[in-house]
């Protein structure tokens, strides 16, 4: 094995690692729910503390790699991520789940960045590069399906603490392999946007919080109130410190294309329906079918089959017909997947009702998340590419946290103690046909002018992850 196939392997496995913890774990929450005790509306916090603390700290932790060195930052995320990992599966308590959760979220956002910046600075612009994004691409749509079958194996056989103890030997294996197949990267001057970080990570986790209690407290309750609007003066505050930071980690002139605005907005909606949608479907199936965990992870083989096999096909959709056509095109098909999707019942069938439901789906969604990410970093200056590639990224982190939130808030409003868990499954799903139909929406308002000829895969390496700024522009699962 070359030295870059070697290279190739650990930057792939490390993110295969962060795709699957994120799979394993949904299929792993029923089971978790029972285990500690979570509420209804808490369990969904076992994915938002990951989520909100990844999303809020990306961008800080990719300025942490070009300041202090890439390769030095990948082996801290890893091992950080590998002990929350180990903590989180001896969790006794669902406080303690939680808080390993969270820095998990922490190692992830410090390693991710490094893993793409590294192999964009190792491997040569032209076939070498095209093939090396290809096979992340493909762990990045594949992973999801290989999570949630290895998270039903292991949550049936052994027991969902063994998803999360998965993680430290690949970690520890990632750690011990990354200084013989890494150069260090160049120190580059520079300093932290501390107060940048912190705001935007607190106001995302107040108004997450808020939104999610107010499924059981109401949204008159106190604390949501108290939670909500903290959240928005949080936010408020980390705009002020963005227009004044001599170094913001978000420069806010990416926010003056309507392009851009858009594709983040429209990120931020259909990710969230995405990630309600395998939220609630798990537990449909487990819950509702009596489909056991390894059944309930084949049963998305459908849904993350066709994305991995539509994704292929993308680009050369992309060259022909253009990005703002793809991108509709996509949506509007991923909208009819969702609304049928939300149709389900205490008899439904699997085939009818959930599998060709989910290959809909699956392909509206290939035919999306890259046009979005193209139409994230598009006419973006060089030393602005990298932000804005984070920038995408931090908004599908935000979407999914946000998206969960407001769909556990629905169903614990439909009562499915009362009215029945698929009754109270089917109207979160329907919300979530609504947001794709909002991601719509924005796609048509804001009216790409731009034709993008290439997937994100082939854009230039200054458009992706310029040597000046790391931040990933990878596509999640």
């Amino acid at each position: 094995m070359t030295g870059r196939s070697r290279l190739l392997v650990v930057i792939l496995g490390s993110y295969l690692m962060i795709v699957l913890d994120v799979s394993i774990v949904i299929n792993a929450l029923p089971r978790i729910h029972h285990a500690l005790g979570f509420s209804a509306t808490g369990l969904s916090w076992v994915q938002n503390a990951y989520t909100l603390t990844f999303g809020g700290l990306l961008l800080l932790g990719a300025r942490a790699g070009d300041i202090l060195g890439r390769r030095r930052m990948f082996v801290v995320g890893i091992s950080i991520f590998a002990l929350a990992s180990l903590a989180a599966g001896a969790a006794q308590s669902a406080a303690w789940l939680l808080a390993a959760r969270g820095v998990q979220g922490v190692g992830a956002a410090v390693a991710a960045p490094s893993t793409l910046a590294l192999l964009m600075t190792s491997f040569p612009e032209g076939r070498e590069r095209t093939r090396a994004i290809a096979w992340y691409a493909a762990v990045a749509g594949g992973g999801g399906s290989v999570g949630l079958v290895l998270g039903g194996i292991l949550t049936s056989w052994v027991s969902w603490r063994s998803g999360l103890f998965i993680n430290v030997p690949i970690g520890i294996a990632l750690v011990l392999a990354a200084p013989r197949v890494f150069r260090e990267t160049e120190r580059r001057s520079g300093h932290f946007d501390l107060a940048g970080a912190l705001t935007s990570t607190a106001g995302m986790f107040a108004i997450v919080y808020g939104i999610v209690r107010a499924g059981s407290a109401g949204w008159g309750d106190r604390l949501t109130v108290a939670s909500l609007v903290g959240g928005a003066l949080l936010m408020a505050a980390f705009v002020v410190n963005e227009r004044r930071a001599e170094q913001p980690i978000t420069p806010l002139r990416l926010f003056s294309s309507r392009e851009r605005v858009g594709a983040y907005a429209a990120r931020v909606f259909f990710v969230g329906a995405m990630f309600g949608q395998f939220f609630f479907v798990t537990q449909y199936l487990q819950g509702v079918l009596g489909f056991s965990p390894i059944e309930a992870g084949m049963a998305f083989l459908p849904l993350t089959l066709v994305m991995f096999g539509m994704t292929q096909a993308v680009p050369s959709l992309v060259a022909r017909f253009g990005n703002t056509a793809v991108l509709v095109a996509g949506t509007v098909v991923a909208l009819v997947g969702m609304a049928w999707l939300s149709r389900l019942g205490a008899g439904t069938s699997y085939v009818t009702g959930v599998a060709i439901p989910m290959v809909v789906l699956g392909a509206g969604a290939a035919c999306t998340f890259t046009p979005l990410t193209t139409a994230g970093v598009a006419g973006v200056a060089t030393e602005d590419a990298g932000a804005a590639s984070g920038l995408v990224n931090v908004a599908h982190q935000l979407g999914g946290s946000l998206g969960v939130g407001v769909l556990v808030t629905v169903f614990a409003s439909a009562s499915p103690q009362v009215n029945g868990l698929a009754h109270a499954i089917s109207a979160s799903l329907t919300v979530g046909a609504g947001m794709l139909a909002a991601a719509l929406a924005v796609v048509v308002a804001t009216g790409y002018r731009r034709r993008a000829s290439a997937s994100i895969a082939s854009l230039p390496s200054s458009a992706v992850m310029p040597e000046e700024r790391s931040e990933t522009s990878s596509l999640a699962a």
